[in-house]
């Protein structure tokens, strides 16, 4: 579904991404987990055309997203939930809802997308009304996540949604990524909490200094004596 190779960008004089490759096949959580400034974000600003690349290939379904505008991203199935959240404060929860399917045309679509936002996130349903700016931190989160479900994507990425949560709300939002990988969605996720995207995963790539450094199954990284020391705490 998604194809990244030899993967080159830099800020300046600053080589942020090393020769980087990696590729997400339908239906899969893969997480790309490292340290803070290993170019996770970077990665991800990449491959959805906020940040231009030097060199390499990114494929998407047999587009070349480098050839397209960014704006065009989202019509051809790709969703980005921001680090930050980055929602709507001065509109409502439905509002923001709403702006998710600007693409969209059928209002018996929209409204389909709607609901099952609403049965995977309750707590949005009952606040829709709601300014979405007094929302906390983890619902504002939420919202973020619904909102790119909203335009029927084949794949989300997914930028550090566990940051600046409480440990239980930590556990609700992997709780809801699992959920969505129960359903068939396809999730690339980037995330500092290690273990926790270890566990929701398929696979997952380690991005050290701009460069991946390992690669394989979620649960085998799990175990892996490197990782545990550098990322899980051990």
């Amino acid at each position: 579904m998604l194809k990244v190779e030899n993967l080159n960008v830099a800020y300046g004089s600053i080589h942020a991404l090393h020769d980087i490759s990696l590729e997400v096949n339908d239906g899969e959580v893969v997480s790309l987990i490292g340290a803070n400034g290993a170019g996770k974000t970077t990665t991800l600003h990449t491959i959805t055309g906020l940040k231009s690349a030097m060199s390499g290939t990114i494929e998407y379904d047999g587009t070349d997203l480098r050839k397209i505008e960014p704006s065009h991203i989202i019509k051809i199935g790709m969703a980005h939930v921001p680090e930050g959240r980055h929602v709507f404060t001065r509109m409502s929860v439905q509002e923001n809802l709403e702006m998710g399917a600007f693409i969209m045309n059928d209002k018996a679509e929209i409204k389909k997308n709607m609901d099952m936002v609403y049965e995977y996130f309750p707590r949005l349903k009952e606040r829709k009304k709601q300014l979405a700016g007094t929302l906390s931190g983890g619902e504002q989160q939420m919202l973020a996540m619904g909102r790119a479900l909203m335009s029927n994507p084949k794949i989300v990425l997914m930028d550090e949604p566990s940051m600046g949560l409480s440990p239980l709300l930590v556990k609700e939002i992997f709780h809801i990524i699992k959920t969505l990988h129960d359903n068939g969605i396809t999730v690339l996720l980037v995330e500092q909490n290690a273990k926790m995207a270890l566990a929701v995963s398929d696979r997952a790539y380690v991005l050290e200094t701009g460069t991946i450094s390992m690669s394989g199954k979620a649960s085998d990284l799990l175990k892996d004596d490197k990782v545990k020391k550098a990322y899980l705490g051990a």
